[in-house]
């Protein structure tokens, strides 16, 4: 009695075992190459977003406000940005030449976006620190505003996290708004950049 008990339930166990097995097998097998490549195709394929990039290359005027304080009014000053597509249409490159708490400021952005993750991506570096800085996000339906997350170490510990507003005015003017909170504090303004084309 007992030998056919241990065989039933051995039995029911395969049953249902067997198709999360087959399942799992199935899943596993390998794409054909040829679609495989056909995907890769198309997710490295420059679209709308990149497009949208693509307006803005060329030469700008910055005015940047900067607020070191909540409530005190900002440090105000002037710069210049010259954009452009690199890699074929698939990034946006920046190099940014100004000031920031009174002192020369520059700096270097990627920005592009990622078809696979369906996510606007941005890295910058600059003068102010030895680190990359990260943000990513999504667009309003139509992609003129963008907006930005991410984080980064302070050199007191911690991190401070940042969400950026980039509107898209229109081919002529843009504006790039960041909001900070160290440690988990209440967000504040602390960066406004206006761009206008040269002319």
């Amino acid at each position: 009695m007992r030998i056919i008990s241990l065989t039933v339930t051995t039995l029911c166990l395969l049953l249902t075992v067997s198709p999360v097995l087959a399942k799992e097998k199935k899943h596993n097998k390998p794409m054909d190459p040829q679609a495989m490549m056909e995907l890769w195709k198309q997710a490295a394929t420059p679209g709308e977003p990149h497009k949208q990039f693509a307006t803005l290359a060329g030469s700008w005027f910055t005015q940047t406000k900067e607020w070191m304080e909540p409530g005190k009014l900002p440090m105000e000053s002037t710069g210049t940005a010259e954009m452009k597509m690199v890699l074929d249409g698939r990034f946006l490159y920046q190099e940014f030449n100004g000031q920031l708490m009174g002192q020369p400021f520059n700096g270097i952005g990627i920005d592009g976006y990622d078809n696979i993750r369906k996510k606007y991506v941005t890295a910058w570096m600059d003068t102010m620190g030895t680190g990359f800085f990260i943000m990513e996000g999504t667009a309003s339906a139509d992609g003129k505003t963008i907006t930005l997350k991410g984080s980064h170490p302070e050199p007191g510990g911690g991190h401070m996290s940042h969400r950026a507003i980039w509107k898209l005015i229109d081919a002529d003017h843009q504006t790039f708004d960041m909001y900070g909170a160290h440690h988990g504090q209440k967000e504040t303004k602390m960066l406004e950049i206006t761009y206008t084309r040269k002319q």
